[in-house]
């Protein structure tokens, strides 16, 4: 599993909807220019180095970015900031308990009810493998990490733990053994029991699978990725329901003969979005109306943007104030680019961001949004920023 995040896909809000529209007027590639502003990330206690960014999320009323500080020495050590706002940043109190938390980089963050848990990794050992780990929120807001058993996460099965989602029934992670797709669940955060090869979850004779990203939904959980059918090379997107996190239902997305895969989820309402790969280009597919917040839904595809090259998704959430829409961060050949889509995900938009950023090495971008707030983080892997582009900035 990638540390290196390459893509994120978040709702937007209704003064960027708004602009979305106003490009389409305009023309079908006329930009989305948000008044982005700089906002200071200052460094945490302890050994100097270089800010390294890679997650950011808005949860109850509050901004949090994850990441690290890299030494020059290629040394790393764990680092996570909170705002109330999107301009001001503190750092959070971090408390590892092992040798590779003292060294993670925190590369995905999830949200539920004001409470924030994390993943983090670091590589090493004899082969080199990441060494993930898990942070739990602690009562001072900060995080402490947790832990587990080698094998939870890593041993001869390991393949990656991608994304955390947090709900009504605890938290969950998506991700995937040898064995296919397979999920972590806690019902507080703290104590992540492995559920894999589970029956239409995991692999079987006929279909590979794997798992990008979770969502809560109302009845459970749903699970996106894809699978790559016996005998072929390319892979279909799916999605799989659970109502308990144990028990699965596996839905096939409209597929075609390209190479196809769900990489991140968002819930808007009783519709869910899925953004994804489809051969050249992004995609996204929508659940029909009515059909619910599960996975029982049926689901059609919508629009497609961008061109790939080697690029994925990793990325998404609802949109603030009731604005039905989608921004997509993507990240392939030419680097990170953000992308916007009104109601239905039909149309995409290039949004500017402040800096340009390539692709490879340790560089990075993601996007949240909050109260009519945007906040973009960009690390080029040299230097790592924050910027936010307040309401009515467009």
């Amino acid at each position: 599993m990638s540390v290196r995040r390459v893509i994120a896909v978040f709702g937007v809000v209704a003064t960027l909807l708004a602009g979305c529209r106003a490009g389409r007027d305009e023309g079908p590639s006329e930009p989305v220019r948000p008044r982005w502003e700089a906002a200071d990330l200052p460094v945490p206690p302890g050994s100097a180095g270089r800010l390294i960014v890679r997650d950011v999320t808005a949860c109850a009323g509050r901004w949090y970015v994850v990441g690290a500080v890299g030494g020059p020495d290629g040394a790393t050590r764990p680092a996570a900031w909170g705002s109330p706002e999107g301009r001001t940043w503190t750092p959070l109190p971090l408390r590892p308990i092992s040798y590779y938390g003292e060294r993670a980089i925190l590369y995905a963050a999830g949200c539920h009810e004001g409470r924030v848990a994390v993943i983090g990794a670091r590589a090493g050992g004899a082969h080199g493998n990441p060494r993930v780990r898990t942070w739990r929120p602690d009562p001072d807001g900060g995080l402490t990490e947790v832990p587990a058993e080698f094998e939870v996460y890593g041993g001869p099965e390991a393949v990656s733990a991608s994304r955390i989602a947090g709900g009504a029934g605890g938290w969950l992670i998506a991700g995937a053994r040898t064995g296919g797709a397979a999920v972590w669940l806690s019902p507080d955060a703290a104590d992540f029991q492995l559920v894999d090869r589970a029956a239409a979850l995991a692999s079987d004779a006929g279909l590979t699978t794997l798992a990008t990203d979770a969502v809560a939904v109302p009845d459970g959980w749903l699970v996106g990725g894809g699978g790559r059918p016996a005998g072929r090379a390319d892979r279909d997107p799916f999605v799989w329901f659970s109502g308990d996190g144990r028990s699965w239902t596996r839905v096939a997305l409209p597929a075609t003969g390209d190479d196809e895969i769900v990489q991140r989820l968002v819930r808007i309402g009783s519709t869910m979005y899925a953004v994804g790969v489809r051969g050249g280009a992004f995609q996204a597919w929508v659940s029909e109306p009515g059909g619910g917040a599960t996975g029982a839904a049926t689901w059609r595809a919508a629009g497609r943007f961008g061109a790939t090259g080697t690029g994925a998704v990793a990325g998404v959430e609802s949109a603030a104030g009731g604005a039905d829409g989608l921004v997509a961060m993507t990240v392939a050949a030419g680097g990170h680019r953000l992308w916007l889509s009104a109601a239905g995900a039909a149309s995409w938009l290039p949004v500017v961001l402040p800096s340009d950023v390539s692709a490879g090495g340790d560089t990075s971008a993601a996007v949240a949004v909050l109260a009519g707030r945007v906040v973009a983080i960009v690390d080029d892997g040299v230097a790592a920023r924050v910027w936010f582009a307040p309401s009515g900035a467009v």
